[in-house]
């Protein structure tokens, strides 16, 4: 694979930190001149901000530019969503300010469905140390400026992994369920290439709510940071039911204000964009 560079006029929505660190993907890191270098799919790639431009460089076994184009979802207006959303309410407004440059990217569905089966219960630098653990005793290894960069392993490269060998990685009580979910993939049981086909996002989220290890708020985040795209869902953790509940719920304790109170609330105040508004929302809460 050759080094390939794209070069793209800056975008106050593209923010490096707000993409990267805003909780939806894991194999990102940040490098001493502010730039990030990760890994998806079989691309290794680093993006950095410098004289008004945003420089992607890196090796990929496709075109780059189509590549950046769908995983950073360059087609979508964000300029025009912000406008959306920020007359919703002035907390709405602050949360875009200050987040300004998320986008929600578009990650390999299988990746991201094991990605968040390991984060459950779990904090952003474990997680980011198991799946780097995982690509790297399972995955294949790309070169690139003497750097060795491993891609996440595919179910067929896990179809003989035990559960004892994930445990060891780090799983702890997810190894059983990163094991079933990929064996159910593999029979068959959930079939990957039909569900990115499918248009309808019940159906998708009933066949996700089969596989080991996935709950509603992991099949809520398969949905929204994956390549199927589903902008409309809201994610519910700690912190999003906290930030709904101090702005509009006002509840005196968090823990009882319901997933689906939450919900029925963020589809009416944040319609078919109630994806970007969580993110918005959720990071504002954890970072700010």
């Amino acid at each position: 694979m050759k080094e390939q560079k794209i070069i793209l006029p800056d975008n106050e929505s593209f923010g490096l930190k707000d993409i990267f660190d805003c909780g939806q993907c894991f194999r990102w890191n940040r490098n001493k001149d502010n730039s990030y270098t990760g890994i998806f799919r079989n691309t290794v790639l680093n993006v950095k901000k410098e004289d008004g431009k945003i420089i992607f460089t890196g090796i990929s076994d496709e075109n780059l530019f189509d590549a950046i184009t769908s995983y950073f979802d360059l087609e979508r207006d964000y300029n025009q969503i912000k406008e959306v959303l920020s007359k919703v309410d002035e907390a709405m407004r602050n949360s875009i300010e200050y987040g300004k440059g998320i986008r929600i990217l578009n990650q390999d569905l299988w990746e991201t469905i094991i990605s968040f089966i390991i984060s459950a219960n779990n904090n952003i630098p474990r997680i980011k140390g198991i799946i780097e653990r995982l690509a790297k005793a399972y995955g294949d290894p790309l070169i690139w400026k003497s750097n060795i960069y491993y891609t996440f392993p595919t179910p067929e490269q896990l179809k003989d992994v035990s559960v004892e060998e994930f445990r060891k990685l780090g799983l702890g009580f997810r190894d059983i369920r990163l094991y079933e979910t990929t064996h159910m993939i593999l029979e068959g049981k959930v079939n990957l290439e039909a569900l990115k086909q499918e248009k309808d996002t019940e159906k998708i989220k009933n066949e996700l709510l089969t596989l080991s290890g996935v709950g509603t708020k992991v099949a809520d985040c398969i949905l929204l940071y994956s390549e199927l795209k589903r902008i409309d869902v809201f994610p519910i953790d700690v912190w999003v039911r906290r930030v709904m509940n101090e702005l509009y719920i006002k509840e005196e304790d968090e823990n009882k204000v319901s997933k689906e109170k939450i919900m029925e609330l963020a589809h009416r105040k944040f319609g078919s964009v109630a994806g970007i508004a969580q993110q918005y929302l959720y990071y504002w809460k954890r970072e700010a």
